[in-house]
């Protein structure tokens, strides 16, 4: 069922001209972003995608931080799968006190105009998972000596933080976003799949 979603998402991007696509994957820590992306990618003309992953922003960064996204746009006919994205504002940096008060408001006031200014097609998936699995997720990455190196402080802290994200995160999950139940990783990332090759052949 993956397979004929890669392949329908290979044929999707071959066979048409199209704006520039960024695709957005939220979700808490342990959810599933980087495990998808490697999915959706797997079968995909290099020429055709690029992948953007989050990393620790600097001082300047964090001044500018919509104006840093505005260069990391995607080009005309590329796609580009963001392992989380600008929203990180609004919920990871917010969560965190990584942002001020001022920078937060200020985010949630512009960032749905900033998007409309960048004349390109945004789709937004928020992976979603319960705390329960969130817990034993945080566990077997702890545990396994093929992932123990992604555990983090932040994921430690995650579970105390898990209704606070919630609050956080209805804020600016609204209808232009796809929820997708991610508590079954598999199922989630088919799921994903479908919707994401069904809205780009819409």
């Amino acid at each position: 069922m993956l397979k004929q979603q890669q392949a329908r998402l290979n044929a999707i991007l071959d066979s048409r001209g199209h704006g520039g696509i960024a695709v957005i994957l939220e979700g808490r820590d342990t959810a599933g972003k980087s495990s998808t992306i490697r999915e959706l990618t797997h079968y995909l003309n290099p020429a055709l995608y690029s992948v953007h992953l989050s990393r620790k922003p600097s001082k300047s960064t964090m001044k500018n931080w919509l104006g840093y996204w505005g260069k990391r746009m995607p080009a005309a006919n590329q796609i580009v799968f963001y392992d989380r994205s600008w929203y990180s504002r609004a919920m990871v940096q917010r969560l965190n006190g990584w942002c001020s008060e001022k920078q937060y408001h200020n985010f949630l006031r512009d960032h749905k105009a900033w998007e409309n200014a960048q004349g390109l097609r945004f789709i937004k998936f928020w992976l979603s998972i319960t705390e329960d699995e969130q817990r034993a997720r945080i566990e077997r990455r702890k545990k396994s000596p093929l992932t123990y190196w992604k555990f983090s402080e932040n994921d430690e802290n995650a579970l105390s933080y898990y209704d606070r994200m919630t609050l956080l995160k209805e804020r600016v999950i609204d209808s232009d976003w796809h929820v997708i139940d991610y508590n079954d990783k598999k199922s989630g990332i088919v799921d994903l799949a479908t919707r994401l090759c069904d809205v780009l052949d819409s």
